[in-house]
C-alpha cells in the first residue's frame, strides 16, 4: 500500500500534473475573464477586479453586441459579420475536404508519373505564408469579378486549405493495404466504386480531423477577411476588430468580451462536440507521414 501510495505521489508525477494544470490555466483564465466580464455592468468592471464575479448578471452587454454596437460608422451590431462567416466558412469547409479526400485517394492509391512531384507541389502550399499570396490572389479575384465578395472567401479559403486537406487524407489512405484495393479491382470494381463503397466508410476519423482544422482556421482568419471583403461581405474577426477599435463614446469592456466570446462561439461548440473524433483522428494516422 506504501509503495502504492508513493508511486501516485511521485516528485515526476506531481511535475506532470504541475505542468498540465499550468497550461489549463494559460488557456482557461483569459477565457473566464472574458465570459464574466460580458456579464457585468460598467459600474461592477470599474469598481471591481478583473476576477471577481459581477454583482449584477446581466446579459445587456451580450444584446447589445449582438444587435446595436458600433462598428465603425454603422451600430447595427456583429450579427451581420456572425452570418457572413457562416456563408463563408460551411462552403469553403466542405468543398476543400471533399478535393482533399479525392486527392488524398488519387495519388495515395492511383499513382501514376509524377504523382510523387505533384504532391510535393501540393505540400509547398502548406508552408506559403498568407501575405505571399495576397497579392496574386487579388489579381486572380479581379479578373474574376469576385473582389470584395463572401465568393471570393470562399475561392481563396479553398485553394489554401486543399493543400492541407490533401496531406491529411494522403497520409491516412496511406495506410490502407493496397491489397484492398487490387482485391475490389479484380472484383470489377471502379474508381468511384472503390472511394465511395470501400474508403469513404472508413474515412469518418480524417474527414473530422479535416472539418475541425479547416473550420477553425477559416473562421479565425483576419488577414483574408480584411483584405479581399468589404461591406457586407466581411466576416467576424473583422467585424469585432472594427468594434474593439471604434473610439467613440465610453469604452464599453464588456460589450467588447461579449462580441468576442459570440465571434469564438462556433469554434468552441465545434470542438466541444467533436473534439474526441479529433483526437481519433490524430492518432489514427491523420498527421504522420
Amino acid at each position: 500500500m506504501a509503495n502504492a501510495a508513493q508511486s501516485r505521489f511521485s516528485t515526476s508525477r506531481v511535475l506532470i500534473y504541475g505542468t498540465l494544470l499550468l497550461a489549463c490555466a494559460a488557456y482557461l483564465v483569459p477565457v473566464f475573464i472574458m465570459l464574466i466580464t460580458s456579464f457585468k455592468t460598467l459600474g461592477d468592471i470599474r469598481t471591481g477586479n478583473l476576477m471577481s464575479l459581477p454583482e449584477v448578471w446581466t446579459v445587456d452587454a451580450w444584446i447589445k453586441a449582438w444587435s446595436s454596437a458600433c462598428t465603425g460608422v454603422q451600430c447595427e451590431g456583429v450579427s451581420g459579420f456572425f452570418w457572413n462567416s457562416f456563408k463563408m466558412a460551411v462552403p469553403a469547409v466542405i468543398i476543400s475536404t471533399v478535393l482533399g479526400a479525392i486527392n488524398g485517394y488519387v495519388i495515395s492509391k492511383w499513382r501514376f508519373r509524377g504523382s510523387d512531384l505533384l504532391f510535393s507541389m501540393l505540400l509547398f502550399g502548406c508552408f506559403l505564408p498568407f501575405q505571399v499570396i495576397l497579392l496574386p490572389m487579388a489579381m486572380t479575384l479581379g479578373k474574376l469579378g469576385l473582389a470584395n465578395t463572401t465568393s471570393g472567401l470562399v475561392l481563396v479559403h479553398v485553394v489554401y486549405g486543399v493543400a492541407f486537406t490533401t496531406l491529411f487524407f494522403r497520409n491516412f489512405y496511406v495506410g490502407v493495404p493496397d491489397a484492398l484495393i487490387k482485391a475490389a479491382r479484380l472484383d470489377g470494381a471502379g474508381f468511384v466504386t472503390i472511394f465511395v463503397r470501400i474508403l469513404l466508410p472508413m474515412s469518418t476519423p480524417i474527414f473530422m480531423v479535416c472539418l475541425i482544422w479547416q473550420f477553425t482556421q477559416i473562421w479565425n482568419d483576419f488577414l483574408f477577411g480584411v483584405v479581399y471583403a468589404s461591406g457586407d461581405s466581411q466576416p467576424i474577426t473583422v467585424g469585432l476588430n472594427n468594434l474593439v477599435n471604434t473610439s467613440t463614446g465610453v469604452k464599453e469592456y464588456n460589450v467588447n468580451m461579449a462580441a468576442a466570446m459570440i465571434a469564438a462561439l462556433p469554434t468552441l461548440v465545434v470542438y466541444i462536440i467533436a473534439g474526441k473524433y479529433f483526437i481519433r483522428g490524430l492518432t489514427s494516422g491523420a498527421v504522420k507521414g
